[in-house]
Order: C-alpha cells, then structure tokens, then sequence
C-alpha cells in the first residue's frame, strides 16, 4: 500500500504568500550526467507576514551549498525534507544563494529539466520548477529572471530561455554561455530553458506600432522543411489579438520549440513556448488537414496566453480556468474567424456533449474553480479548458461584443503584473455592462451540467406563444445541491412556410436570447400568427442539457430550414440518435435491424442539396459517435451501439451508393490538391467521408477508389483517409498490406506513426487486445514517449469499445498493467489514462465488477503516486 497519505489542499485555505521575491538569477551548468543550478533570490518578508522561518519547495533535489548574504548556512539552521527546504530565523530582507545537482537524463516524468532525446528542454506548469531549484514554486510569487546557461558548445549550440538575449560568449574547454533577461515578472511555473543542436527557421513580425518582432521556430535539423505552416499561424494570430483584443507583444522576440517527448500539447512560457512536436510540425504531404486546424488552434492558443495567462496570471491553483477558458475562448473565435465559425461551433460543442459531460457526471466532476485537490495535474480538465471557455462565451453573449471587449481591456489593464481571480475577472465584465453578475459566477462554482426542460403552448385565439423553462442540476461529488444558473438561452421561432418570426424581444428582430435565472419559468410571445417551431439553445448559448419533445417531422423541418447552423446540425443529429437508439434496443432484444426508408430519404436529400456549403454538408452527414452514444446511456451496451452504428453506416452506405460515387466524384479534382484554404479542406474532408462511409459496405468499386486514392493521393489527408477506410473496411489482407506500405513510406516520420498506431489500435473492427499488444512491442513503440502511449494505449481504450470492453474483462486489466507500469516513470500519463476505468457506473452489472476490481489492483500498488492516488480514491465505489 501507500507509504504516506497525500495533502489535500482547499481554496479556502488560501493564504498570500509569507515571503516575495524581487529578482531571481539563475545559472545552469549541463553535463552528460547532469546539471548544476546557481540560483541568487532577493527575497523579502511580506508585511503581514510574522513568519520567522522560509520554507521553500523542492522535490528530488540534491543540495550542494546555501548561503544568506555570502555566508555560508550551518546544517543546523535548515532542514531538507522530500519535497521542501526549510531555512530558520531569516531576516526581513536577504539574498539566498542555493545550488543543486539534478539529473535530467533520468528525469522520465517529463517535469522539471529533463531531455528529450539529445535536447535539454523543461515543463514547469503546474509544479514542475520545484524539480530544478528550491523556490516558493506558486503562481502568486512573481520576480523578474536573468537566466545564465552554460554548455557544450558542440553539443548545445542552441540555449534558449525566457525574455530578450542580452549576453553570450566562449568559455573554456569547448563550452560556451548565453543570458537571457525577462523584463516582465512572472511565476516561476512560466519559467522555460532549451538547450540542444537545433534547426531555426525566422520570420519577423511588425507590431501595430511599427516596431518590429523577430519569431523564431527551434526544430531537429530533419524537421526544417516543417516550419512554415507554424509560421504563419503565429503571425495570422499575431494580427489577430491586436485587432480583436488590442493586444500587442512585448518582447523582441517570440520563440517556439518543438520536443518529441512532452506531457501535454504546448506550453506558454514567456517569450519560450514549448511545443509537443505533433502540434507544430507540418508539410504536406506529412500532414492532415485535422492536424493543420490543430497546429493553427495551438499556436494561437499559447501566443494569446502572453496577456491572459502570463501579463495576468492566477493567484493559486484553483483559478486556473482564469487563463485557460478565457484562453480557449479566445482561440476558438480566432479559428471561427480564420475558417468557418458554424463548423467550429459544431465542432467545439460536439467535443463539450461527448467528453465534458461524461467529466462532469463522474467521479472526477467538479467545478470549473475547483474547491480541493490532491494533485493539481488531474485538474488540466474539459472541464477548467472547454467548460470554462463557455462560461467566458456566455458574458459575451449577455453582454454583447462591445461591452464584453470594453470588460477584458479594464481586466487587462487594471491586473497587468498582477495574480488575480476569477471574481477580478467578472468585475471587470459587472463594471463595464453595469451587469449583476452575482448568479452568474455559480457557474465557477458549481459543478455538473445543468439540465433545462422546455414545453410550450400556443393559445390560437389569442395568437399568444408560451415556452416554459425548468432548471435543474444533478448532485455531484461535494455538492448534492445545486442554486439556480444564470443561463442565456438564444430563441428563435420559425413558421411553417420556413421563415424565421420577427422577435419583438430582440433588437433588430430575429433571435432572442432569454436569460432563464429560477428554477423555473415562463416567456410569453404575443401577436404570433401561427403555431411555431421553437428553435431552442441557438448557437449553443448556454453548455447544458435541453430537453424539448419535439416530433421527428418537427425536427425534419428544423434541420431543412433552421437559419441557425449549429440547431440545423442539432436536429439532424437528434433524428439520428433516435434511430440509433431504437436499433440499440432492438440488437439486445435479438429482433432483426431495419431502418426506416424516411430516414434514408433525409440523407438523399441532404446529399442533394446544392445550397449546403460543403463544410456544413460534412457535419450533417455524419452520425453521432460512438462515444456520445455511451454518455447517453443509462447502461451502455457497447456492443449494441457499435452494431446498431454500423447497421446505419452500412444501410446508407448500400442505400446511396449511386448518390454517394457521385459526390465522391465530383469532390474528387480538389480533393486531391494541396490547397490549405478552408474550402479546399471542406471538400477534401467531404470526399474523405464518403469513402469513410463506403467502407461500412465495402465491394469491389470501395476497393479500387480506397486503393487508387492510397496510391496517387499527393496529401496526407486523402493517403491517410484511404489507410483508415482499408483498415476498417473488415478485410484483414488488404489493411495489412496498405499499413506494411505505409510504414515503409513513413517510418522515419514520428508524428505519422503516432497516426499509423492510433489507426490500428482504435478500430474495433481491425484492432483486438493481441494486436494492441504487439502493436507495444513494435520498434517505433517507446512507453517514455507520451504522443506513443496515448496512439496505442489510450486510443484503444478510449476509442475501441469491442476491445477494450470485451467481456473477459481482459481490455480492462491491459490497462490496469499500463497505469501500474507508468505510475513510476509518468504518472501524469498514467493519471489521465485511468479515465476510462473510472467510468464504470456507465456498464452493467458484470463489467462494473471486472472494472472494480482493476481499480482496487492499481491502489494496491505501493508508492502509488497521488496523480493516481487521487482519481482512483474519487473513482471507487465506497465514494460514489
């Protein structure tokens, strides 16, 4: 069992710091076995604080000397203890000198300074600083930092850190040293340092007030030819936040470096964003149009985070959705902007439905300012990141526009240099609109979704229309009941012939957005000539659970005439579910599987309609998910969905082949270009689908169009897509021969094979647990490699439900092996791998069992980490 039980830490025990620190200079020294880190702090003792004694934070640290104003300390007047360092009787104001040896080549958790292959490079956030010096490692202790690094000067020509370049030179025995200075003041978890042989391909940006910005991309030298698209994007959203948010950089350079080994997907580190290589790689013919749409996303996301995240940061922990969800808010309405606004609506709120709710209805669920944790790692949520983003979407929807810019720039300006919180944040919004916001901010606090049901009634002789709401929010962990949200909700009515009812609730006419604040309530139209069609939650207004009983004909006729793109998609999405869920039923009562002919006319018809933008044509094509399929069960019978889905599948695919060759026809000239245009990538993903499609009833004709497009496709959209349709076409010769074929084109590739492995590994059709298992026995399979694990294990596990749910349990005990493998080497991985274990109320009676059992198997590991520990204490069933 556990050698100690690990602290909880609550929000309210929140206390300021006992001590500042002015100015941090640092120098590190790298060698083959490791490193030795000089650190000078100026510290201070608060003025409310009476602490005599400074404890600072350090973990796996090996202390070589400490000094208070140049005098070296007796061991008697500190303790060193596993993760702190405690000095006594300091003075009010002193210089401490501390140097540590640390060994990053064996740091394999990939926090602190490690290496990643022949590269230094480090991962702060959350708590990663502690792992390189002893600090007061939280983000309210913000200094200023001159950062010294000394190298080999063959090996490590490249030494990177934060701020501006302001020294560099030769030293003895072949090494050399450059020194950074930031001028800006951050916590230490923003702190970043490279140092390796690097490729750098630069560009030079000029700032809305003339002055200019030279950006910086650091890769391997065999990655050169992919930096371009990164580039681009870095300058696209450059412009961007200027014009949008005002925002202008406020350095002289801005830097990036891609790293092969790395826990999440980016970082933003002040002036030095670290990048995991498969979020800022790309060329053509290496790489999908998904992951250009990725790489675009990301790079935004992480030069947005220079003002909200790293010029404003957060006080503590807890309010790390301050800077995340306004974050993603902010980069999700660039990627509206730059390609289409309804596609990526559909897209955000496609991910919100499946993962996020599924979040916040199990054991993890919390708000999206959590109130305790164990370990902060487990909180890089759905829910702090995309929920959060919706909160921020939600002021800017109550407010409008306007206001809601007016809002960020008071945030920005009053908090800049600052650590702040989310309450900050809201006043800035309250004071500008004049808005209370008091009801409001239960969406930081509160968690679970909310579930908002709807009935209407039209009253004929009084042409009077009545939509009554009911709000409600299920019990979740810590919080059993919930007050009534805030909740906009946008309204629109449309009539028979088609057209949408002016609304004299709105400006302008058109929608209207209703703010719903008790538990229950009424709106009243007047003056309504006929008996609408309500068109509820447009846009997605509000992230919760709308129950409306409409009829299949009433949403037929919303998803032909909506005017709101995301409730059009909506419809057809909740047409589709109906099916698919009567199908499910069906399969586990043993009946024969048919599908209404109305159903099927409803895609013909869809398929021939020339007015729909092929982008939007795409989503309305595709079937809801498996996975959201699972979230909507009450008990998921993954066998059923996965059979009832591929009955559809296949039945359209049988039914509108004549329809479908002929889209995949017309689609097929600029599928095949490599055009990055949005429209270019509409088509291409189109046509992909379509093959996609065709491979559920594949003949003849599939296979000479699947193997044609995988031998002449000139992008690895269309080569991929082709791969993927073999692959799940249930032929086992011909997947086989084209995943041999294309490992032998891209084996020296490593984000294409991450792509080769997740395409094997996750499809139920190709991919059982033997196949998985020599799939981790594969050369180019690495367990220290994050992107490697998540390809093969977490697809699996995550992605394919006859696998991993078979019913030996024997899905379940693979992954209980690889959470107890990677809890000693990367238990952040090994955290965020347990998702699908700790979901376990969602099956029946026999996998529950099997699952439980798994989850007691991996508590019982001894020094489990708290990452783990954590999650499976929330997860078991004595704390459901």
């Amino acid at each position: 069992m556990r050698d100690a039980s690990p602290q909880t830490i609550y929000l309210k025990d929140y206390t300021p710091p006992s001590f500042e620190i002015e100015k941090v200079s640092l120098t590190f020294q790298l060698f083959e076995d490791g490193a030795q880190v000089s650190s000078r702090m100026l510290i201070s003792r608060a003025s409310s604080s009476d602490e005599s004694s400074l404890r600072l934070d350090g973990e796996e640290l090996e202390l070589k000397s400490l000094k208070i104003d140049g005098r070296e300390l007796d061991v008697h007047q500190y303790t060193v203890e596993p993760e702190s360092l405690t000095i006594q009787a300091v003075p009010d104001k002193f210089e401490l000198e501390c140097v540590t040896w640390i060994k990053p080549h064996e740091n394999k958790r990939l926090e602190g300074l490690y290496k990643s292959s022949s590269m230094f490079c480090t991962q702060c956030e959350a708590e990663g600083f502690r792992r390189i010096t002893y600090y007061l490692d939280r983000p309210d202790v913000m200094s200023v930092f001159d950062t010294r690094i000394e190298a080999d000067s063959a090996k490590y020509p490249v030494l990177l850190s934060n701020g501006n370049e302001v020294d560099s030179g030769k030293l003895e025995g072949g090494r050399h040293f450059v020194t950074w200075h930031d001028p800006h003041p951050k916590p230490c978890y923003l702190f970043a340092l490279v140092a390796g042989d690097l490729y750098c391909q630069s560009d030079v940006f000029e700032r809305a007030s003339g002055r200019p910005v030279a950006l910086e991309i650091f890769v391997d030298h065999k990655n050169a030819d992919k930096c371009d698209y990164a580039l681009d994007a870095l300058k696209r959203s450059m412009k961007w936040d200027e014009e949008k948010y005002g925002r202008e950089y406020d350095l002289d350079v801005f830097m990036i470096v891609a790293v092969d080994d790395f826990n999440m997907g980016a970082m933003e580190n002040k002036g030095l964003n670290i990048f995991n290589s498969s979020c800022v790689l790309a060329k053509s013919d290496a790489t999908t149009d998904n992951a250009y749409l990725r790489i675009e996303a990301i790079v935004a996301h992480e030069y947005f985070h220079n003002w909200s995240g790293n010029r404003v940061t957060c006080r503590d922990w807890f309010q790390l959705s301050l800077k995340e969800g306004f974050t993603v808010y902010r980069d999700s309405q660039f990627s509206a902007d730059m390609n289409s606004a309804g596609v990526k609506r559909i897209e955000d709120v496609n991910l919100l439905r499946t993962a996020q709710f599924a979040e916040d209805a199990g054991p993890m669920s919390h708000p999206i300012r959590p109130a305790s944790y164990m370990e902060i790692s487990n909180f890089y949520t759905l829910t702090v990141y995309e929920k959060g983003a919706e909160v921020v979407r939600m002021l800017n929807t109550l407010l409008g526009d306007e206001a809601f810019r007016k809002g960020s720039d008071l945030y920005f300006e009053r908090h800049d240099g600052q650590a702040v919180t989310t309450e900050d944040f809201v006043a800035a919004m309250s004071e500008v609109s004049g808005r209370d916001l008091v009801q409001f901010k239960r969406w930081y606090d509160q968690g679970g979704t909310p579930v908002v049901k709807v009935k209407s009634n039209y009253d004929e002789d009084k042409k009077q229309y009545v939509l009554t709401f009911e709000q409600s929010c299920p019990a979740t962990p810590g919080q059993l009941k919930k007050e009534p949200f805030h909740i906009p909700i946008e309204i629109g009515l449309m009539l028979a012939d088609g057209t949408q009812l002016p609304l004299a609730q709105a400006d302008g006419g058109g929608s209207w957005v209703y703010e719903l604040r008790d538990s229950m309530a009424s709106v009243v139209f007047n003056d309504v000539p006929s008996k609408p069609i309500p068109s509820l939650l447009r846009g997605f207004s509000a992230p919760v659970r709308l129950h409306y009983d409409y009829s299949d004909q009433e949403l037929m006729f919303l998803l032909a005439n909506d005017s709101d793109s995301f409730n059009r998609w909506d419809a057809g999405q909740n047409l589709a579910l109906r099916v698919l869920q009567s199908l499910v039923s069906r399969y586990q009562a043993g009946e024969a599987l048919t599908l209404d002919p109305a159903f099927v006319d409803t895609y013909r018809s869809l398929l021939n309609d020339k007015s729909l933008d092929r982008a939007m044509l795409g989503k309305l094509l595709m079937l809801p998910s498996e996975a959201y399929l699972v979230e909507l069960s009450e008990t998921a019978d993954t066998e059923a969905i996965y059979h009832a889905r591929q009955f559809v599948r296949r039945t359209l695919a049988n039914s509108l082949r004549v329809e479908l060759l002929e889209l995949y026809q017309s689609t097929h000239t600029s599928a095949f270009s490599l055009d990055l245009s949005f429209d270019a990538m509409s088509l291409r993903a189109l046509h992909n689908f379509i093959l996609s499609l065709l491979a559920a009833a594949p003949n003849d004709e599939f296979y000479t169009l699947a193997s044609e497009q995988f031998d002449t496709a000139s992008n690895m959209t269309d080569s991929f897509a082709a791969l993927a349709a073999l692959v799940n076409a249930e032929n086992p010769a011909a997947a086989k021969d084209a995943l041999s074929r294309f490992y032998a084109r891209w084996k020296d590739d490593a984000q294409v094979m991450e792509q080769w492995f997740a395409v094997q590994s996750s499809s139920s059709s190709f991919a059982d647990l033997s196949h998985v298992k020599a799939l981790m026995g594969h050369a180019d399979f690495e367990m220290t490699n994050p992107n490697k694990v998540r390809s093969v294990i977490g697809a699996f596990c995550a992605q394919n439900i006859l696998g991993f749910h078979d019913v030996s349990g024997s899905g379940y005990e693979f992954l209980a092996d690889q959470i107890i493998a990677l809890d000693d080497m990367n238990p952040q991985i090994a955290s965020r791998l347990l998702t699908p274990l700790t979901r376990w109320r969602k099956y029946d009676a026999a996998r529950q069992s099997l699952m439980q059992t798994q989850l007691a198997r991996i508590l019982a590991k001894s020094n489990l980490s708290k990452d783990v520990q954590e999650v499976l204490e929330k997860s078991m069933p004595t704390n459901q």
